[in-house]
């Protein structure tokens, strides 16, 4: 016999021990838990239909046994008694069904299973028509967080009920390293909602917070609340309370505000909407603070927006913008190097597209400035606007054409004189002019290539054109008094370049042709090595190039740099970053490079390097200030890295100038991994004339749960004096630990805090209840930043080389 009642609702929200989660930062760590669940999963289960298909209240319902007793109005099932209906499951070992009264009753070894939670319970019964149901004695788990615990009684009306005397928790059942227990839970499941009463929260077994009413939702569901805040007391900020609130305007809308308490400094308050949409989405920050007392009661604040749009296949449309208050706003709302090692920052907006052999774009970009002891005389160029067209197609069976052009409009922020140390704010506002840019280079290439060799001539033709603004191709007397008013104090490298050039022409033109020879060998054989095959090959190339020389000093320098000499700069047509130089040449490049691979995975354990280029002439082309190339030898680049095994990997880079027989550049960098999380990154970085540092960063696991990190950031070169000594730029040390639930970081920190050099110390600590919540600041994000590998999954990221709007402008850790 087979009746079909409904089946009770038993979604029991068991989940109502969980507070408001914020949105995760990042990912929870479950890999230290015990492989078995805390509420096994049944296997006993039938489950049939689908609900996303055809709703759960829709589904058939069943009930069976292995034997049945008692009457038709009143049957009775025992041994392995199961009620399905679509993925949910009871089972039980007795059930007694009423047909005149539609009651129930389950006795031994009740369980419950469907795919959020899973539950084991003594006995439940209930009223299918009233809808109500008394479950007792019950332990469960929330599947998607781990989440569980117990409950004395729980009463169900409908989508309400009142859990008594609950527990939850996410460590396993035999290692309660925390749990939160309350004696009533009131709870909504069509709502999702739920409230507790008389909560309290034990560290082992030891009561550390109580809260006798809050309201908290149920399941996945985001919803507006109170996010866990951020408390500190430092030196520069006093004590420092931010406490962020969580508004869910809609699924994929929200906004966080945060109001901000530092008694050293003054109120303020910032804000983050978020928004995602089926093609894109977006992040809006901003922050004001109306008085702030480290800075004379000044009102200060920021803007930022980041944002992405795909309008179609091939093209999108991209945002980064920012906006400060004032040039010391990085460096007063910002815990690390990052605020103080750029003097600008840049927003951009624009549209990019892409296709098969081709790539253009639209944007606009702004500078503004943050070192206060610059003006903005010393900003880049705004580009307004800015478009670009690259087009590098096959052209039958042996040729490539394409063309590479760029239209851009250079524009300059005005600025008022720096003299004997302050800014001259009465003075006039004195004028950089600009003017626009256009760039084309076609070229045509013939790439040959068989097996074991390649051979790529290239011809191309550049030609620039400008229009320049009259004051700056005018070059008049009052044009030269405004250029050299910056120099009262200041470097000549803080001005523009183009207010330097002696220009005379409003509409100079640039001509002339690019010519390339590209051209390598590839040979390998077969070696073994410690017991293991390799294949090992031997490289040459050789780079020929000839550009003619054309007199470019009446042309303005816009954004165009001399390029850092590398091991790239080997192969490439110009010197220069952009087109307002092309250097003439007359140069060949010889190179070599050896390989060792893996013969079964292509691992690479050894490659390197060497080159060298040839000039064959004198290079007259230069940017202001700069000394000509002469005939002879460039600096030698060597390259090599070398694995020992899988975990431990060294590399090095040299560079070595025949000419002046000194070293330009040195660094040497080694990294070895421990187990599944420790790391060790040690390098040595030397270019000269500009820097000498080392940087020791690890991570080492002392058990699987305890582990010390730290990173010991040092300057090796003091311009002070004549004597090398250490200058700290960061020091980091602490302690963690990280077991299946908790997680607790302690961690010491000296920095750089000020333009000035003024390093501050600080020490930051942070309790996190894995799926519950964390309270003190974020060191994870200190130490992310700090030590490369601090995820295994950051092992290989670059760090930006400028300061933009995409990156977080305010660091919600005080810790100074």
């Amino acid at each position: 016999m087979r009746p079909n009642p409904r089946l009770l609702p038993l979604s029991l929200c068991i989940a109502a021990a969980l507070p408001l989660h914020a949105t995760e930062r990042y990912q929870l760590d479950w890999g230290r838990c015990p492989a078995k669940d805390p509420v096994p999963l049944f296997t006993d289960t039938a489950p049939t239909g689908d609900e996303k298909v055809t709703p759960r209240k829709q589904l058939k319902t069943t009930l069976e046994g292995d034997e049945q007793t008692g009457t038709v109005d009143m049957p009775v099932f025992n041994g392995n008694v199961a009620l399905n209906r679509g993925n949910q499951f009871l089972g039980a070992d007795h059930v007694t069904y009423d047909r005149d009264k539609d009651t129930y009753v389950a006795v031994g070894h009740v369980r419950y299973q469907d795919p959020k939670m899973r539950i084991l319970a003594d006995k439940a019964q209930g009223n299918q028509t009233a809808d109500t149901h008394n479950i007792d004695n019950i332990r469960y788990q929330i599947v998607s967080r781990r989440g569980n615990g117990t409950a004395e009684h729980i009463d169900l009306n409908g989508s309400k009920g009142e859990l008594y005397d609950a527990t939850y928790t996410t460590c396993p059942p035999e290692q309660r390293d925390w749990e939160l227990r309350a004696s009533r839970i009131d709870v909504d499941t069509e709502e999702g909602m739920a409230v507790a009463h008389n909560a309290k929260i034990r560290i082992g077994k030891v009561p550390v917070a109580y809260i006798p009413w809050f309201k908290f939702p149920i399941d996945d569901r985001r919803r507006t609340g109170l996010l866990f805040p951020s408390i500190a007391q430092t030196k520069r900020n006093g004590f420092d309370w931010r406490q962020p609130i969580y508004i869910n305007i809609a699924p994929n809308f929200d906004d966080t505000i945060s109001p901000r308490i530092m008694t050293a400094r003054g109120v303020a308050i910032d804000n983050e909407f978020r928004y995602l949409n089926g093609s894109g989405s977006g992040v809006a920050r901003a922050l004001w603070m109306p008085n702030d007392k480290l800075r004379n009661d000044d009102s200060r604040g920021s803007f930022s927006y980041q944002a992405f749009q795909n309008l179609s296949p091939n093209w999108q449309a991209r945002a980064n913008l920012l906006w400060l208050s004032d040039p010391r706003y990085l460096e007063d709302f910002n815990n690390s190097s990052a605020g103080l090692a750029q003097y600008s920052a840049m927003s951009q907006v624009g549209l990019y597209g892409r296709g098969h052999h081709w790539d253009a774009s639209i944007s606009v970009d702004h500078w503004v400035r943050t070192d206060y002891t610059l003006t903005e005389a010393s900003l880049p160029y705004d580009r307004l606007p800015r478009l670009t067209y690259n087009l590098d197609a096959p052209v039958g069976v042996l040729f490539r054409a394409g063309v590479n052009a760029e239209a851009v409009r250079f524009q300059h922020q005005n600025y008022r004189n720096f003299t004997t140390g302050t800014f001259d704010q009465s003075g006039p506002s004195l004028r950089i002019p600009g003017g626009s840019r256009f760039d084309i280079k076609p070229f045509v290439s013939m790439p040959l290539e068989g097996n074991w060799w390649f051979l790529t001539p290239t011809v191309a033709w550049r030609y620039t054109a400008y229009q320049l603004d009259s004051d700056l191709a005018n070059n008049n007397a009052k044009d030269r008094a405004i250029a050299a008013e910056p120099l009262q104090g200041w470097n000549r490298d803080t001005v523009p370049n183009a207010v330097w050039q002696p220009l005379v022409k409003r509409n100079p033109t640039r001509s002339l042709p690019i010519l390339s020879l590209d051209a390598g060998i590839q040979f390998d054989r077969n070696v073994t090595w410690g017991g293991k095959d390799y294949v090992q090959t031997l490289e040459p190339r050789v780079f020929y190039l000839r550009t003619p020389y054309r007199d470019q000093s009446d042309l303005p320098v816009f954004d165009t740099g001399l390029l850092t000499y590398s091991w790239g700069q080997l192969f490439r047509d110009n010197r220069y970053s952009s087109a307002d130089r092309q250097s003439d040449a007359d140069q060949v490049t010889f190179a070599l490079t050896t390989r060792m691979n893996r013969e079964s995975d292509g691992h690479e354990k050894l490659s390197a390097s060497l080159g060298q280029i040839r000039y064959l002439n004198d290079t007259k082309v230069t940017l202001p200030g700069e000394i000509p190339l002469l005939r002879g030898r460039s600096a030698w680049v060597a390259d090599a890295n070398y694995s020992f095994n899988d975990r431990w990997t060294m590399g090095a880079s040299y560079q070595w100038d025949p000419r002046t027989k000194q070293r330009d550049l040195v660094s040497v960098r080694t990294r070895f991994l421990w187990g599944e999380d420790g790391v060790v990154n040690l390098s040595y970085r030397y270019r000269r004339g500009l820097l000498e540092q080392s940087d020791l960063q690890f991570l080492y696991p002392i058990t699987s749960s305890w582990s010390v990190v730290g990173r010991y950031y040092v300057s090796l070169r003091d311009q002070t004096t004549w004597k090398h000594t250490l200058k700290p730029l960061e020091i980091v040390g602490g302690l963690q630990w990280d077991s299946c639930c908790v997680a607790v970081r302690i961690v010491g920190r000296r920095f750089v805090a000020t333009r000035e050099g003024d390093l501050r110390n600080g020490i930051m600590m942070e309790f996190e209840l894995k799926g519950l919540g964390s309270a003190g600041q974020d060191t994870r994000r200190v130490l992310r930043r700090a030590i490369l590998g601090y995820f295994r999954d950051d092992l290989y990221l670059v760090p930006p080389e400028a300061l933009s709007s995409g990156q977080h402008i305010v660091d919600p850790d005080p810790i100074q």
